[in-house]
């Protein structure tokens, strides 16, 4: 697949002389030499967006835990990839990690930062190497000056992902969203905070301001100070300059991962895959779990997050699962919400019994056993399901759900008037693995993953 090559090199950086030959280190320098504040200046000039997901402006964030108050600051890499769909952070640790660890550094100074983190999956274990090695590598040569950093391996969840739960994991505990944001309650943080009903965030004391970026922004951050706030503004758009790595998993006839410019057009990134399968029609496309599906009839959309937003959904990590006319919607729309009700944490009993309840009245119309009372009943859910969030999960639960009954109607009309469905299992886009040769590997051992987040025991007679 043609695309850029300035975040994903087109060989992978394999160890630090390589990574200094073509030009690592030039912007942690730079950064050094400017300082703090002009640092976050040129990053605020180049109009960085978090890749995370979110699209909020970098510096903005840099800012919001420079200024938060008392404590010791610290930096976290969110290396935890988990969204479906999704595979860009694997493949950019795969190719340079280097670029990362340097972005991590410059995020660390910007912000008064002397310790920091990286935390991705035990699971990923190619990509800890890689991450570990680069590290190693860079304290090795004195090019993070005393900056220490550590890799932490967590678990599989899909929440770990989530910045509030990723500190949760990075000290060791398991990945339940905290009440309060990094840049008030980060790392290590012991000012107590109150529960009482009432408390609003902005009367709790701010300890220990942490900073949580995507590594995809933090690769950025070291190629705009080595090459100017101008220079990535020369590409993609005024609203969303610079870059994108784009995952497409599904219906194409070349999966995988690629860097194109902000504002190119999703169709044009499914050309690049070499579009649909022979003989199929393209029909809808959702990015991850977070968002509202977009038709095909909207394909045309430039992939940025005011364009986005503007058709109704949001570019999220630029992960998207596309889907042809074979596809049994209703039965997607099955599995997105019960990939959701069993990776909700419980800690917010709306989101986890609401998400529940939404799969279990899916499934009894994707069987067969459903009426119209389960439509009345899931449309009745959705309207409670994000009440009292600590995270984003039930409003992704309600982003999904009600944008597919709106897109398909005719589909779950059918099925409850007793027409079955197209055969075969629908699986979560969860992804594993993509090869060189654009094969994906899904994690179909979810599809037994229970909502305590434990496993269906396997059969030991198969």
């Amino acid at each position: 697949m043609a695309g850029l090559t300035y975040l994903l090199p087109s060989q992978p950086i394999e160890d630090v002389e390589q990574y200094l030959r073509a030009g690592g280190g030039e912007g942690l320098r730079t950064a050094r030499m400017m300082g703090p504040q002009t640092t976050m200046d040129e990053v605020a000039d180049s109009g960085l967006r978090g890749r995370g997901g979110s699209g909020f402006p970098t510096a903005r964030k840099w800012a919001s835990v420079r200024d938060a108050g008392s404590g010791t600051v610290y930096v976290v890499a969110n290396a935890a990839e988990g969204e479906p769909a999704t595979f860009k952070d694997r493949s950019l640790i795969r190719r340079d990690p280097y670029r990362i660890v340097e972005g991590l550094a410059i995020a660390a100074l910007a912000v008064g930062a002397t310790e920091a983190f990286i935390a991705t999956k035990r699971s990923f274990t190619r990509e800890l190497g890689r991450l570990r090695e680069a590290v190693d590598a860079l304290t090795d040569i004195g090019l993070l000056e005393g900056l220490r950093v550590t890799v932490v391996e967590g678990p599989g969840e899909y929440l770990f992902g989530e910045e509030k739960a990723l500190l949760e994991v990075v000290e060791g505990r398991d990945p339940l969203p905290r009440l309060l944001p990094p840049w008030q309650h980060g790392l290590f943080a012991t000012v107590p905070i109150g529960w009482e009903a009432g408390s609003r965030s902005d009367d709790f004391p701010v300890s220990n301001p942490t900073l949580v970026n995507n590594v995809e922004t933090l690769a950025s951050v070291a190629h705009i100070l080595a090459r100017g706030a101008l220079w990535f503004r020369s590409m993609g758009t005024v609203d969303s300059p610079g870059t994108l790595l784009v995952t497409v998993v599904g219906a194409v006839t070349h999966p995988g991962v690629m860097e194109v410019e902000m504002g190119t057009a999703l169709d044009d990134v499914l050309g690049m895959c070499g579009g649909p399968l022979p003989d199929r029609r393209l029909v809808a496309a959702l990015s991850g779990v977070s968002n509202q599906v977009l038709l095909a009839a909207e394909f045309d959309v430039p992939l940025t997050y005011e364009d986005m937003a503007a058709r109704g959904t949001s570019l999220g990590a630029a992960g998207f699962a596309i889907y042809d006319d074979s596809a049994d919607m209703v039965s997607v729309t099955r599995e997105f919400s019960r990939f959701l009700a069993v990776e909700s944490c419980g800690q917010c009993p709306a989101c986890k019994s609401g998400s529940m309840a939404i799969t279990e009245r899916l499934a009894a119309i994707d069987d067969g056993r459903g009426t119209d009372a389960d439509l009345g009943a899931i449309a009745a859910s959705l309207r409670t399901v994000t009440d009292a969030n600590r995270c984003y999960l039930g409003t992704e639960e309600l982003n999904v759900v009600s944008s597919m009954l709106r897109a398909f109607p005719e589909a779950f009309a059918q099925r409850i008037e007793g027409v079955t469905g197209s055969s075969g299992a629908v699986l979560i886009p969860l992804v594993v693995d993509i090869a060189d040769d654009g094969t994906v590997t899904y994690d179909e051992r979810h599809a037994t993953k229970l909502p305590d987040w434990t496993y269906v025991p396997s059969d030991p007679t198969r």
